[in-house]
């Protein structure tokens, strides 16, 4: 059991814990999969933090990368100059992307790559389509776009936007198709389908010609941890958006970059291709701070014909952000990364699978490679939840902690929609690391099992 520290009341912590909550380690060091804090603890890092470190703590190419890039130029205005850095992440960027999403405009992180999407969008349909009617953005609930109070307003957060609502733009939302908890009389298709048709529907209700863009995850992240719609579900979105003139944005804050297995989620689904495509986290592995727009290469010389993006902030596109992004996308060519992913994504699941056998608090095993998510129910059978008071999923990071397992989670809407943990390692992980993954999970659901059965709870 490792021995972890007092917390401290300074720093960006005492934002989040309440006194006398238990302490978060003080990070020292990390190497692969592993962190390691200042009294010599080490964690297996379950979740790439939070789903953002693809290629796991001290990797030599990125580091090498930095170094270069430091002796060059840290930092250099796009508006007044190139950066080498800058060509060639965004033409690696086009490549593993493909056709259709061929430039990539580069911010400091996910909520600024959502938001400067829609501004694309919006200035777009006013400047070459001529069409000023269009605003409205339609998203999912749940979902998680960011941050940001314009990510933030296309977010599907109840919670959130009780708190932040007066602050926001309201925008239509659709029920997202969940998998596991589905209305009664539905199945996990039949609900798709429905979610598909509450589409037109809100496209009809709002007037077609208002409608801006539909903004969704391929694989839910941080709002129902790593939920796969059924296939249909794609498609038919996709053709829906197509006939009224919505764009369709995917946002692979989380899902990007190889996470499942393909450098991008859509590539899973060629037929609900998007216009739009986020990322950010993985597509610099967490070593600096880098969020990305890939849009098609005609909607972006139309737009900068007409006048340009109305859009820039400090630190876009900056030398050093992009020189990581550039190393981190030629370490998944080189040593196949991504099938990497694919393969220990497989294996991954296995072992979830059997710790759900072995588990009375696993309800439900979900995602696709390496962007895996485990439900927590107190009974399998009724799907019934732990207490939400208990904030089972946090109190499970703290056991964890103590037997070297970092995990990661984010409740949504209070844990409406239920409690999970993301299982989601550095895709350069090894089957070993994956089986002991699987050890220390099981250890920490036993000793929490056994508080619940102590409690009366299960």
């Amino acid at each position: 059991m490792n021995d972890i520290a007092p917390a401290s009341r300074t720093g960006i912590q005492s934002f989040f814990l309440p006194a006398g909550a238990a302490a978060r380690p003080r990070i020292a060091g990390g190497e692969g999969i592993w962190l390691i804090d200042d009294r010599g603890n080490r964690y297996l890092d379950a979740s790439s933090g939070p789903v953002a470190s693809n290629l796991g703590h001290g990797h030599k190419r990125v580091l090498a990368a930095m170094r270069r890039q430091m002796d060059q130029a840290v930092f250099a205005f796009p508006m007044q100059f190139e950066s080498a850095a800058n060509i060639e992440l965004s033409t690696r960027l086009a490549r593993l992307a493909g056709p259709g999403l061929d430039r990539a405009f580069l911010v400091s992180g996910g909520s600024e790559a959502i938001e400067s999407a829609i501004k694309f969008l919006r200035q777009h349909a006013v400047v070459v389509r001529k069409e000023p009617s269009r605003w409205k953005v339609i998203s999912r609930q749940p979902s998680y776009h960011g941050n940001t109070l314009g990510a933030l307003a296309v977010t599907g957060d109840e919670h959130a936007h009780e708190i932040f609502g007066p602050l926001l733009k309201s925008v239509p939302r659709i029920p997202a198709p969940m998998t596991y908890r589905v209305p009664e009389n539905h199945t996990a298709e039949s609900y798709a389908r429905e979610c598909a048709a509450a589409l037109e529907a809100a496209i009809r209700r709002e007037g077609p010609d208002t409608v801006l863009a539909f903004i969704m995850e391929p694989i839910a992240g941080l709002a129902s941890g790593a939920t796969v719609a059924p296939d249909a579900y794609y498609g038919a979105v996709r053709e829906i958006c197509t006939r009224h003139g919505v764009a369709l944005i995917y946002d692979e804050v989380i899902s990007g970059a190889g996470r499942t297995g393909r450098f991008l989620a859509t590539d899973h689904w060629p037929e609900g291709r998007p216009d739009v495509v986020v990322l950010a986290k993985g597509v610099s592995a967490g070593y600096a701070p880098l969020g990305v727009v890939l849009v098609p290469e005609a909607m972006a010389d139309a737009l900068a014909e007409a006048g340009g993006f109305m859009n820039g902030f400090t630190y876009f596109a900056n030398p050093m952000s992009c020189a990581v992004g550039a190393a981190v996308l030629a370490e998944l060519e080189d040593h196949d990364i991504v099938g990497n992913a694919a393969r220990m994504g497989t294996y991954l699941r296995t072992r979830l699978e059997a710790a759900q056998a072995a588990s009375p608090l696993i309800g439900d095993v979900r995602g696709l490679g390496l962007l895996m998510a485990i439900e927590l129910v107190a009974d399998k059978d009724s799907k019934r939840m732990i207490p939400l008071e208990l904030m089972a999923p946090y109190r499970l990071q703290e056991i964890g902690l103590r037997h070297g397992i970092a995990l990661y989670c984010r409740r949504t809407s209070r844990g409406a929609y239920g409690d999970w943990l993301m299982m989601s390692p550095p895709l350069n992980v090894m089957e070993e690391e994956v089986d002991l993954l699987a050890e220390k999970l099981g250890a920490t659901l036993d000793d929490y099992a056994k508080e619940l059965r102590a409690q009366g709870v299960i």
